[in-house]
């Protein structure tokens, strides 16, 4: 009995050594499936100018100045964005108010006109699609000669 004894325990030896060299596949090592991802529809891509039907396109100056103001420029960055994105030739029409000579007004409706061009061109967008012109006190937005309707004539309109 005693090699019957012998026998069994190298056997329960043997299963338990087998058993713990047993390579086990865990979570970890197993091999991980791609589950292929749902196709997305087709997006609908909207029309890119919808995002500026609602931006100012009149932008206001200063007495004699030909700097834009900080919400000005907040609203023609959103401007440049779609520009970039979808190419469109614009206008820039700059005013100036009724004081000083008609050429100087002139000249200064052109620099308002090309300081948003030049900001625009900064941020991305094609020279080549905008057109600046200046009808310097021609065409008042405001008629009357008062600080109230010289603010409002002291501006740049975009014209998409």
């Amino acid at each position: 009995m005693t090699n019957t004894l012998k026998t069994f325990l190298t056997l329960i030896a043997v299963i338990g050594l087998l058993a713990g060299c047993a390579s086990k596949t865990t979570t970890e090592d197993a091999p991980v499936e791609a589950t292929p991802e749902p196709t997305p529809e087709p997006m609908v891509v909207a029309d890119p100018y919808e995002a500026i039907q609602n931006l100012a396109t009149v932008f206001y100056f200063d007495f004699d100045q030909s700097i834009l103001k900080a919400e000005a420029r907040s609203a023609l960055m959103i401007y440049a964005e779609v520009l970039k994105e979808a190419p469109k030739s614009i206008r820039l029409e700059g005013h100036a108010d009724e004081r000083g000579t008609r050429e100087y007004n002139m000249a200064l409706g052109e620099r308002r006109a090309n300081a948003v061009r030049d900001f625009l061109v900064l941020q991305g967008v094609d020279s080549s699609y905008i057109e600046t012109v200046s009808y310097g006190e021609e065409s008042p937005a405001a008629i009357g000669s008062g600080d109230g309707s010289w603010s409002q004539n002291r501006r740049v309109e975009i014209k998409l």
